[in-house]
């Protein structure tokens, strides 16, 4: 019997990285996963690698920073699925346009709050409603190992995920009572498409004195680079009756990067 069997799972984002990861996993631990992503070539990407493991996925588009579509993704997936037991607010990431508060387009303070702050936002509005009535449950938000440490000169990004760790044990604390567990995932560099196009199959910058200053962190803390699966590992665990003693945590998976 799977981790998650019986349950239903709305992941946002599922279409790459950290959230396809978990999709998959998701369903191959035995949940129905609504794959809320907003491109919908790679949303039916992931259906297919669900589907064509024997896991239970379907996409949903979505764009978590308009509150009629999350609304409506939502509620598609409820009506489809009878449920709603498991929220993974995974859609979001920093963008390499992010800078120091002194000199960075506030363009990209809007575009950043919006997809990482607003997007959980919108999406506990709508998704802790049909938690509770499922009896309770588990959401998972994706924060960062800025948000524990600061990061410079990304401001904005680690402002946002900073906002995420507050929201987390804000919600934990109002929705105990209807058994629903709130936990964020703090993240190091997690080696997604996405960061290896910015950044490099290393995680790197490009940059010679960045790269420098990454390979320096490696040997310090090395386990701060990771993979999709390790994280998604980790929501899998938050997600999961086996986590249900934790709510209001922020959990570092950032190598120590927080810690020392």
């Amino acid at each position: 019997m799977g981790r998650l069997e019986g349950k239903v799972a709305f992941i946002t984002g599922a279409g790459s990285g950290i959230a396809r990861a978990a999709a998959r996993l998701f369903a191959r631990e035995g949940a129905r996963v609504a794959i809320a992503e907003l491109k919908p070539d790679l949303g039916r990407a992931t259906e297919r690698i669900v589907r064509e493991t024997g896991g239970d996925g379907f996409f949903i588009e979505i764009d978590v920073t308009r509150e009629e579509s999350v609304r409506s993704a939502l509620a598609t997936a409820v009506e489809r699925c009878g449920r709603l037991d498991v929220l993974y607010n995974c859609a979001g990431g920093s963008i390499t346009q992010d800078s120091l508060v002194t000199d960075v387009d506030l363009k990209v303070w809007e575009h950043t709050m919006m997809l990482d702050l607003l997007g959980p936002i919108l999406c506990c509005r709508h998704g802790i409603p049909e938690i509770i009535k499922s009896g309770g449950g588990a959401v998972i938000n994706m924060s960062s190992g800025a948000a524990l440490r600061g990061s410079s000169p990304s401001h904005i990004y680690t402002s946002a995920k900073g906002a995420i760790l507050s929201l987390t044990r804000a919600l934990a604390g109002a929705y105990a009572k209807q058994n629903i567990r709130v936990n964020a995932i703090c993240a190091g560099r997690i080696l997604t498409e996405r960061i290896k196009r910015n950044y490099g199959a290393d995680g790197g910058t490009g940059l010679v004195v960045d790269r420098q200053n990454a390979a320096g962190r490696a040997k310090e803390y090395p386990f701060w680079v990771g993979e999709p699966e390790d994280i998604a590992n980790i929501a899998l665990f938050l997600a999961s009756d086996e986590s249900r003693m934790i709510t209001g945590a922020s959990i570092p998976a950032d190598g120590g990067r927080s810690a020392y």
